[in-house]
């Protein structure tokens, strides 16, 4: 009934020549180490073609417009259907785009809201922090003003006299002027002064006194201490002022709620209008799952459509495993796993059938817990008639699949080729890499190391936290674990990091990658060899620059030329003159023992450590190769690899500084499970040269290995934000409470 997707002759990055034929109507999974070639075949092949191929059917004019697909390297891909990409790239968008809006669950809300709210508000724009129709007229609907920040503005333990003012911006006659103003005792101590003298002291306005002069006296206008400093640094360009006095005043200047709506964005009509004695803003305030039965309550015949329409998003999000979150939880501060499942919700209520949907690593950021939501959302996606191709390393959602496709046997110039095809049990018996790791779980770490101290995080009450208190050991590796939501990284980014900010953070944000970046580049790497080949040929190093002096005139050290041939796509082509090593010939001509900075360029990490004699550039080198990344080639652009590839990149690129505290926040995204072993190698390492290693993870082969565990809980969102539990795992796997230890059991 569905076919098959045809596609013959791959050759996009290192695909050598693939040849393969996709069941239509059915899940496939894509499995094999990073860097093997799933996402060439996936993304740049299929998906590329797919979205190439129906922006071909609009006007020249509004195909202008759109993002440009380059036709993909094959010989040919047949028998596609319109592709929808859900990826791991986070959401943007700040205050004014939240999980309600990009949902379109908050639209819905709205139009419910100026339908049935008492009193009338007026229509659906009413109601939308994005239009001036509906936002706060202080803060137009970003939630937070700039504001002071005013609690180091007095020693409370001192009076007036006493100089208890002690802001480095209130000097001489302004310092004074609150003693002489005659409003308070100036011999009591501030932490005595009762709210009235407070407010006066801080607030005040609107008064005047007698300012003495010399022998005489003469009006002044007096000011509280926040309302002079809003007066001189807040309402005006702070880059107009001195350098001293910009380093004095920032610290005392930070964003903070908005005193008019609360922090919630909308004008007072809206926040008065209320359904069921709840307004808009408190409605989105709550957990999905608390407000999904809310809704289902309200009553009426104009309200059934809306509500109907409500509880089937809102019950896709619960389905999806984010019932923790809230409508108006700012896309920005999503989890890269969270985006990807809220981009899913949109997908959801689709009624087109015989769509592709192609999936990056869905199970990103997901407890094992949740793996099964996924995996049934996988399959409501394909029993409607869909494609389905998932690109995935977690053996819980592999075993979802209805094909398997397995790429390697390695990464880089050594992946590239099929493995292996067929069913999920085919794969079990195939004797592949991914075959052999499957259903092969690492032992309980029985000998754990003993801590030499302890960091104490008190009373953190970040986001969902109650008042969390809880001791991250040092010297060791400890695991902080927990479902989606439940408060990790509130705990580790919210409370921990603050008070310790010259840790070494290893978090998934993205890599800064465009054509011009390299591994060689982004490591730092490059600095090195460059000096190198400056001493060895007696000329400075910025000649062996492709963003500078060295670079080739004709492609400016990209390596290829674009020739833009307007409406239809771009022709990118090696370039003529430097033949695509982006340097002049004079710069390419200068040597080091034999090679040029070009032939440099062009050698994988491995090739390098045999070539690179200074001590520098091995060391670099050998942490790239440690992290797994051997394979790659100095001077590969970064836009080419994969999510995997960059965030081993990150890591090697701070393996070499000297921190005593390193934080990884899921390393093992986008990791195969062989690769697992190799990244639990270098923590081991980090942590045996006296180093504290803290892992935000979900992986259970990280959570067995770990010295120390700390478990948030019990649930997620409102329900979570405790700590359930701390010890090794052995004990965490005994705890009969902790859903973490359920799953090592």
């Amino acid at each position: 009934m569905y076919g098959s997707i045809e596609i013959r002759g791959a050759r996009e990055n290192n695909l050598q020549n693939v040849t393969l034929s996709i069941p239509k109507g059915k899940i496939t999974i894509f499995t094999g180490v990073s860097g093997s070639g799933k996402s060439s075949i996936v993304f740049d092949t299929i998906a590329a073609e797919a979205q190439r191929q129906l922006y071909e059917n609009f006007s020249m004019f509004i195909r202008n417009l759109l993002p440009r697909f380059p036709q993909p390297e094959a010989d040919a891909i047949e028998n596609l259907s319109m592709a929808v990409v859900v990826d791991q790239k986070r959401l943007g968008g700040g205050a004014h785009s939240t999980v309600g809006t990009i949902t379109d669950i908050y639209t819905v809300l709205r139009l419910l809201f100026s339908r049935v709210g008492k009193p009338a508000a007026g229509r659906a724009t009413a109601f939308s922090f994005n239009s001036p129709d509906g936002w706060c007229p202080d803060c137009e609907g970003r939630g937070r003003l700039m504001g002071v920040v005013d609690d180091d503005f007095l020693d409370y333990d001192r009076s007036l006299n006493e100089g208890a003012i002690v802001a480095p911006f209130f000097v001489g006659w302004e310092k004074q002027a609150y003693a002489a103003s005659g409003f308070f005792d100036n011999d009591k101590k501030i932490r005595d002064f009762s709210k009235e003298e407070m407010d006066l002291l801080l607030h005040g306005k609107e008064r005047t006194y007698k300012l003495a002069v010399g022998a005489g006296s003469m009006n002044a206008k007096y000011e509280g201490l926040v309302e002079r400093f809003t007066r001189s640094y807040i309402r005006r360009d702070l880059k107009t002022l001195s350098e001293a006095t910009q380093r004095k005043v920032t610290p005392y200047i930070a964003l903070r709620p908005c005193t008019l709506c609360r922090g919630t964005r909308l004008s007072q009509a809206a926040l008065a209008c209320r359904i069921d004695g709840r307004n808009i803003a408190e409605m989105s305030a709550l957990g999905v799952g608390e407000l999904l039965p809310l809704i289902a309550a309200i009553g009426g015949e104009v309200a059934a459509p809306m509500v109907s329409t409500l509880g089937e998003r809102l019950g896709h999000m619960v389905n999806i495993g984010l019932d923790y979150l809230s409508l108006d939880r700012e896309t920005d501060t999503l989890s890269g796993g969270e985006s990807q499942r809220v981009k899913m919700v949109k997908h959801l209520s689709s009624s087109l059938v015989d769509v592709t949907y192609i999936f990056d690593e869905p199970s990103v950021g997901l407890h094992p817990r949740d793996v099964h939501r996924l995996n049934e959302l996988l399959v409501k996606l394909r029993d409607k008639g869909n494609t389905v191709l998932v690109v995935e390393h977690d053996p819980d959602v592999i075993g979802a699949a209805d094909h398997v496709v397995d790429l390697g046997p390695g990464a880089g110039q050594a992946g590239g080729r099929v493995v292996y095809e067929g069913t999920y049990a085919g794969l079990l018996a195939s004797g592949t890499l991914t075959g052999q790791h499957l259903g092969r779980a690492r032992p309980l770490k029985e000998a754990v190391r003993r801590p030499t101290g302890k960091l104490s995080i008190k009373h953190a009450r970040a986001n969902n936290l109650r008042d969390v208190s809880v001791d991250i050991p040092t010297g060791v590796l400890t695991a902080v674990t927990g479902v989606a939501g439940s408060g990790k990284s509130s705990l580790i980014h919210g409370a921990f990091l603050p008070a310790h900010p010259d840790a070494i953070v290893i978090d998934q944000s993205a890599v800064g990658a465009n054509v011009r970046s390299t591994p060689a580049t982004y490591t730092g790497l490059m600095d090195d060899v460059r000096k190198a080949f400056a001493a060895a040929n007696r000329v400075e190093a910025g000649l062996f620059s492709f963003n500078s002096k060295g670079a080739c005139e004709a492609c400016k050290g990209l390596g290829v030329t674009y020739t833009d041939l307007a409406f239809l796509d771009a022709v990118k082509l090696p370039c003529e003159a430097c033949h695509g090593q982006r340097f002049k010939d004079e710069v390419l001509a200068l040597k080091l023992d034999g090679r040029s900075i070009g032939d440099a360029l062009a050698m994988t990490v491995a090739q390098a450590l045999e070539f690179f004699k200074p001590k520098e550039i091995r060391k670099r080198l050998e942490a790239m190769r440690d992290v797994g990344v051997g394979y790659l080639s100095l001077g590969q652009p970064l836009s080419t690899l994969s999510g995997g590839e960059c965030q081993r990149l990150k890591l090697a690129s701070e393996l070499h500084k000297k921190g005593s505290i390193y934080v990884l926040d899921e390393p093992t995204t986008g990791l195969h499970m062989a690769d697992v072993g190799h990244l639990l190698v270098i923590l081991d390492r980090l942590v045996d040269a006296g180093n504290t290693v803290v892992v935000i993870e979900h992986n259970l082969d990280v959570v067995r290995h770990a010295d120390w565990v700390i478990d948030l809980g019990p649930d997620g969102g409102k329900r979570g934000g405790e700590v359930v539990f701390e010890g090794t795992p052995r004990a965490l796997r005994d705890d009969p409470r902790s859903i973490t230890g359920h799953y090592l059991r």
